[in-house]
């Protein structure tokens, strides 16, 4: 049975983010996958990576301390699934702090002479579902930061096997028979996974 951390980053249950996340967890479940379900506001995450773990930070070993349950989550995971809304082109907060505060040194990689290494190579398949308020266009003239950072810096740390970014771009102006297509979609793929 193949172990899937599933992290979810949206405050609100009503929102389009929280059917893409029902849809992700309900279809790896349906296909026999154990499903780690972290929802990080429901789990009240603390995204802030304060004074005292910035100065252990590179202390391997000490440094999991504060975020010990994350990080046996994260270790034990072989597939990683990201369910977020970009915002101001970029991860919500709540995110970006979880990765700030458990992809440590000695967790997700290793320094080696001043190189970074892969350490999460456990994790063979790596897939962000998202949305976009603005078009695709807008988020190619900002260089579209939440897609290059998870295809390229999340990619290296995990090496995976398969990697998959499914973006619905134009949420702002998308309608019902739109959203419902990209469901559909984030199904299929979620199934094929």
């Amino acid at each position: 049975m193949t172990r899937a951390l599933v992290l979810f980053a949206h405050p609100c249950p009503e929102s389009f983010s929280a059917a893409l996340h029902t849809t992700v967890v309900d279809t790896l479940a349906a296909r026999g996958w154990e499903v780690d379900d972290c929802d990080l506001n429901a789990e009240g995450f603390d995204p802030v990576l304060r004074e005292a773990e910035r100065r252990t930070y590179h202390e391997v070993g000490s440094n999991r301390m504060p975020v010990a349950r994350y990080v046996a989550r994260l270790e034990a995971a072989e597939a990683l699934v990201m369910v977020f809304p970009v915002w101001n082109f970029g991860y919500p907060a709540i995110l970006k702090g979880f990765l700030d505060r458990v992809f440590l040194p000695g967790v997700s990689f290793t320094l080696d002479g001043g190189h970074v290494r892969p350490n999460l190579t456990r994790i063979r398949r790596i897939a962000a579902v998202t949305s976009y308020g603005g078009n695709r266009i807008r988020a190619r003239l900002t260089s579209d930061p939440p897609r290059r950072h998870f295809t390229r810096a999340l990619w290296h740390v995990c090496r995976p096997e398969k990697t998959r970014y499914l973006a619905l771009y134009g949420m702002n102006t998308a309608s019902d028979a739109r959203r419902g297509a990209f469901l559909n979609r984030v199904r299929r793929e979620m199934d094929s996974f």
